[in-house]
């Protein structure tokens, strides 16, 4: 028996929603007060963490899709990755303006000394166009280029990874735990690949007959 197929007008409000919650804890905590004693480095952290989590949710679609014949969590892919792109906004925002007053001569220090900043100002620099060609209005402008372009998400996500690891002093169990997820989805798509090209290098495959069928040159028409 096949599970049942969630309704759409439920669901996306239903995920938008979800999305939405971790801002709305952070606003509490701010509100009532509760972000510690460096408030800063606790919105910072938290929004950064939901920026990986999101990444790691969109990047989560394809194999699920493909694993469970599901076809719905396609439909949320979009929306999860522009949430991906939301906290990194609030994650950068922080940062320039929370932390640095927007002080620009500071922040190009950072970038260009610091090396964890330079590998997340690189990570949000290529999430930009992704962010701003998600519409479908842009998949038909760019057309086949549209694919290539939006694969720099895997090393959006490794960047992020990288970020998270050099960023943390000295517990790193939670930045190996991403980047051990984001190897298992990143090592499921290079072993599709790999499947694929092996079937349709196969000789009993309709790809790997015409694969090996030796070139004849079309007759010659002389009158």
């Amino acid at each position: 028996m096949k599970p049942s197929r969630p309704s759409s007008g439920l669901l996306k409000p239903l995920v938008f929603a979800l999305c939405l919650v971790p801002l709305a804890s952070l606003t509490l905590e701010a509100l009532g007060g509760g972000l510690g004693a460096n408030p800063i480095e606790t919105i910072t952290h938290t929004t950064g963490d939901w920026t990986l989590r999101l990444l790691l949710v969109t990047l989560t679609v394809t194999p699920l899709r493909e694993l469970s014949g599901w076809s719905w969590p396609v439909r949320l892919r979009r929306m999860l990755g522009l949430f991906a792109f939301f906290y990194g906004c609030l994650h950068l925002m922080t940062y320039v303006w929370f932390d640095k007053f927007f002080m620009w001569g500071e922040m190009a220090h950072d970038i260009v000394k610091r090396p964890f900043i330079t590998v997340g100002m690189a990570a949000f620099v290529l999430l930009v166009p992704l962010a701003a060609t998600s519409t479908n209005a842009m998949m038909r402008r760019l057309g086949r280029r549209w694919k290539p372009l939006h694969r720099m998400v895997y090393t959006i996500g490794i960047l992020g990874v990288v970020h998270y690891l050099w960023l943390v002093k000295a517990d790193i169990r939670q930045p190996l735990i991403y980047g051990a997820l984001l190897a298992l989805l990143l090592g499921y798509r290079l072993w599709r690949r790999w499947v694929r090209r092996r079937a349709a290098g196969a000789p009993g495959t309709a790809q790997g007959r015409s694969a090996r069928l030796p070139h004849r040159p079309a007759p010659s028409r002389t009158m």
